[in-house]
Order: C-alpha cells, then sequence, then structure tokens
C-alpha cells in the first residue's frame, strides 16, 4: 500500500482541543453539543468549514466540542485563534447556562448516561469497542507540527515517544471518575488506549514498513481509513504533520500554549538533530508502555526510564534539564513566554494537582471542581 505523505512547512502548527459541555447550576455534563455547534455556526458561518475541516465540531458524545485551528505559525497565533473561538462559543453557550469544561474526564457524570453523536462511523466503534467503548468519555488535546520531508516523520515520532511521559505527566488532568478518585493522575491515557488501534505506537524503521502495516490493518477489516489508527502519537500524511495525542485536555489557553510550545520545540530539535545526519535514540517498547503507565499513575511523581541502558530520573528533574536545551529553539520560534509556563504547571499548578487540592478544600464536594475547572477556562489566558 502506497501512502503519499504530503510534506509541509517545518514547525508550524495544529491545534485541537476537546471541551465539554456542563450545566453552569449542576456541573453536570449536558449533551448539548449539537445544538450549540448549530447555533455558533449559524452566527459565525466562517467557523463552519475553512479548507477540509472545521474550525469548531462536534466528537464522539453529544457533550463534546472541539475546537479546531486553521495552520499557525506561532504558539501565540494558534492560541489566539482558539481563543477566538472560543469566545464565539460563549456567546451561545452564556445564554444557554452552559459553560465550557476542559479537563481529561469529568469528576462525577456517569458515562453510562453519555448519548454518542448519531453518526455511522462512532457507532462502529461502539459496536467494535462494546464496554471499552461506552467508556470513551475523554477529552484530550492534539498539536500537530509540520515536517518538511516524509523521511523525518517516523524518527521525529520516536522522538516524541521518548518524551510521551513527560507530556502526560504535564498534562494529567483525570484523577476523578464516576466520583471516586482513581489514584492516577491521567484515568483518560489507560481508558482511551483500550480501543484497538489506540495507545502507542509501534517502531518503524522505514516508511515503507509504515505502509505494509496500514495495509495489513485495511485488508484484515481493522480500519476503512488511516484516520481510525488512533495512535497516541502518529503521523498524519495529508497534513504532513506528526500529531502528538498523548495529553489530556487543559483547562486553560495557557496551558495549551505551553505544552504546544513544548511539543513543536521537541519536534524542531529532532528535525534539526536529523538535518545533521544524527540518529534518534529508540527504546524498547517496555520502556515506553512503563513509561506511560508511571506517566499516568504518578503524574509530575513519575521516575522514567530515560534510555536502552535503565537510567531513571524524576519526571521533573529531567524537564527542568530539556527545558534549558529547548529555550534557544523556543526564543527562534517566538514560543519562550508559552514555553516558560511549563515550569509554573512543574511548581503545583498541573491539573490532577489543582483538582484534588479544591476537592480537600470542599470537603471532597467534586462540583467544586467543576466550578474551578469552569473559572479556570474563563479567567486564564
Amino acid at each position: 500500500m502506497h501512502i503519499d505523505f504530503r510534506s509541509s512547512e517545518r514547525s508550524t502548527l495544529g491545534v485541537e482541543w476537546e471541551v465539554a459541555l456542563v450545566e453552569r447550576s449542576t456541573g453536570e455534563l449536558a449533551p448539548r453539543a449539537e445544538e450549540v455547534l448549530e447555533a455558533v455556526v449559524a452566527q459565525h458561518p466562517e467557523l463552519g468549514e475553512e479548507g477540509d475541516h472545521p474550525r469548531v465540531t462536534g466528537e464522539f458524545l453529544q457533550n463534546t466540542v472541539e475546537m479546531v485551528t486553521g495552520v499557525s505559525d506561532t504558539v501565540a497565533e494558534a492560541v489566539e485563534d482558539l481563543a477566538q473561538t472560543q469566545d464565539r462559543i460563549r456567546e451561545i453557550t452564556d445564554p444557554r447556562s452552559l459553560e465550557i469544561f476542559g479537563a481529561g474526564t469529568h469528576p462525577f457524570s456517569d458515562w453510562t448516561e453519555q448519548p454518542v453523536v448519531d453518526k455511522e462511523r462512532y457507532y462502529k466503534v461502539l459496536d467494535r469497542a462494546q464496554y471499552w467503548g461506552r467508556q470513551m468519555v475523554i477529552f484530550g488535546m492534539h498539536v500537530h507540527v509540520g515536517i518538511n520531508h516524509r523521511d523525518k516523520a517516523l524518527p521525529i515520532l520516536d522522538g516524541l515517544l521518548n518524551y510521551y511521559p513527560h507530556l502526560l505527566a504535564l498534562s494529567a488532568n483525570s484523577p476523578y471518575w464516576c466520583g471516586h478518585d482513581t489514584g492516577y493522575a491521567s484515568h483518560r491515557a489507560l481508558i482511551f488506549q483500550q480501543l484497538s488501534t489506540a495507545g502507542l505506537p509501534f517502531h518503524f524503521d522505514t516508511w515503507e514498513e509504515y505502509e505494509s502495516y496500514v495495509g495489513d490493518l485495511m485488508s484484515t477489516g481493522v480500519i476503512e481509513e488511516i484516520s481510525e489508527n488512533r495512535w497516541d502519537i502518529r503521523p498524519v500524511p495529508r497534513f504532513g504533520t506528526v500529531e502528538m495525542r498523548a495529553c489530556d485536555g487543559p483547562s486553560t489557553l495557557r496551558e495549551v500554549g505551553a505544552l504546544t510550545a513544548l511539543t513543536q520545540c521537541l519536534v524542531e530539535s529532532f528535525s534539526r538533530s536529523l538535518d545533521r545526519g544524527e540518529a534518534i535514540p529508540v527504546m524498547p517498547p517496555w520502556h515506553h508502555q512503563e513509561n506511560k503507565w508511571r506517566a499516568a499513575r504518578y503524574g509530575l511523581e513519575a521516575i522514567v526510564i530515560q534510555d536502552a541502558q535503565n537510567h531513571e530520573r524524576l519526571v521533573t528533574e529531567d524537564l527542568t534539564e530539556l527545558l534549558e536545551k529547548l529555550d534557544p529553539i523556543a526564543r527562534e520560534l517566538d514560543c519562550a513566554t508559552e514555553l516558560a509556563h511549563v515550569e509554573d504547571m512543574m511548581t503545583g499548578a498541573t491539573g490532577y494537582q489543582r483538582q484534588r487540592r479544591v476537592a480537600v478544600q470542599n470537603g471532597g464536594d467534586l462540583r467544586a471542581v467543576v466550578r474551578d475547572i469552569v473559572e479556570q477556562n474563563r479567567t486564564t489566558r
């Protein structure tokens, strides 16, 4: 099977941010996304279609709205794009007593009561995945970064995979599920991997090996088109990008910017290494599997495996060194301000830490957690 990779301008960006709608009075998930989207597009038709994708769209569940940027040169441009879209959504949600909720899961709404959007492709997911498919009441953020040559795509994927636990630990924002503390910083990460094509990507030495893999999935009926391969990090040939999908849904635009900046700088650093003829280190797959679990379980307290020689380090220590290394690149890409916010997130300001702190301060009342997330979303830019 031949898969064309449409090269993109190097390190350009596209960001997708999934948020939920909640009832203002109760904090419960509200299955009213189709109503909201129709009203948003009626008032702002330009958000309905741009090129081959809309700027606001629905997702798997009727409570979910996804905001999508255009192609952006800088993180600030992408964040401003999302900010404007979010403002347009608020024009519709505010008078309807709905709020925008950004996190990886909802703290207490029952997953069994969340209706799926009436589309054939979603019903196919349910039919195939059954119980686990019904549990996909989860919300994430995806960052596309442009790649200027097809042969860089898979090595850059390998590079991002080495920093998967860092991105997941920073973004972890889903400790609660159906009213219970799961003990995990990111419950979402472990739910999503239950789909047969989701989870960690495989390693391929050549593009032809990747083409063969996709061909096998299609010929055996696992997928019908390439986007149904739902890896946590994946190449997207039609856009000419590598897409980082590891992150829980952030609560604020500031967090979106920080995670996007870190992703962009990592991809640019790998691209430069490849230009110099350097190889991207590849770790054994069981190291990546363990790192994902540790980051999902412990968040910023995770001790991650750094290399194939089994060296280990606290993820925050590794992040501190990484930020210093990436700072010159961030300045060149004009995202140093956004990247600097990663340090703030490392000092007790990540989503899962904030959720647990608010719950304790309010005697375990998870409605207070929802109110705080809603307020964070409204006030933090």
